[in-house]
């Protein structure tokens, strides 16, 4: 394929399932992570470039960006960083909220801020976001990480309008994925049973599952896919198989 892709949350869940997509498919890889030692290994497997760091810290995302391209030859960029936190409203604090906006919207529009020159000059490229089916679903206990996520799509909207028609921007909003991140949801049996239950297609997520979207919005066969808010959810948003 060629070209390099950006991924920020590159060493755990989705963000690991999509970088061996890509490094399969044949796409250069500059991975971002906290944990050094799993970043490493990670990089040394998929031969990829790599810069540690949190991304709540803005340094990071600028040297990465910087990094990544190089040898002008950024043509992709993915957000796989998120949180969630689940409590009702009445226990939520302000804290929450923020911490929440921070890493999930923030520091995607930051990313996007960043990466916007190198693909512009680079000839175009693509950027893939992630939100949650909870924003459209509504349900209870979620507000923190709604009210986050909702914000991602807004955003996933609004660039994808100022910076076509050279730099397209999706954003994939999973159902419960069995990744390290919801372990705290997955690590009970009974518990994942129950969930898996809800969806049309009766089981969890799988990080490939999100993966193997994000890796095709990423690559130019979805040139003329952008601004879009995609479900990887077993049905769960829009059918209904029992009366």
């Amino acid at each position: 394929m060629g070209g390099k892709i950006l991924i920020i949350g590159g060493t755990t869940g989705i963000g690991a399932a999509l970088a061996r997509n890509l490094a399969q498919a044949g796409f250069g890889l500059h991975l971002v992570a906290r944990d050094t030692a799993r970043l490493t290994a990670m990089a040394a497997e998929l031969n990829a470039g790599h810069t540690a760091g949190d991304v709540m810290d803005e340094n990071t995302l600028t040297t990465a960006v910087q990094a990544a391209n190089e040898n002008n030859d950024l043509i992709g960029a993915a957000y796989c960083v998120g949180s969630i936190t689940l409590k009702p409203i009445k226990a939520a604090r302000a804290e929450d909220y923020l911490t929440a906006f921070q890493l999930n919207a923030l520091g995607a529009a930051r990313l996007i801020q960043l990466v916007q020159p190198a693909l512009g000059a680079n000839g175009g490229g693509s950027i893939v976001l992630f939100s949650t089916i909870a924003v459209q679903q509504g349900f209870a206990n979620h507000a923190v990480v709604s009210m986050a996520k909702g914000a991602v799509e807004g955003l996933t909207r609004a660039a994808a309008a100022e910076l076509a028609p050279l730099i397209r921007v999706n954003c994939i909003a999973p159902s419960l994925t069995d990744t390290p991140l919801a372990n705290f949801l997955t690590k009970n049996e009974a518990t994942a049973k129950t969930i898996a239950a809800m969806h049309p297609i009766p089981r969890l997520g799988m990080a490939e599952d999100s993966a193997a979207l994000a890796a095709f919005l990423l690559s130019p066969q979805a040139g003329w896919i952008s601004g879009q808010v995609m479900h990887v959810d077993g049905g769960r948003s829009s059918l209904r198989t029992k009366g």
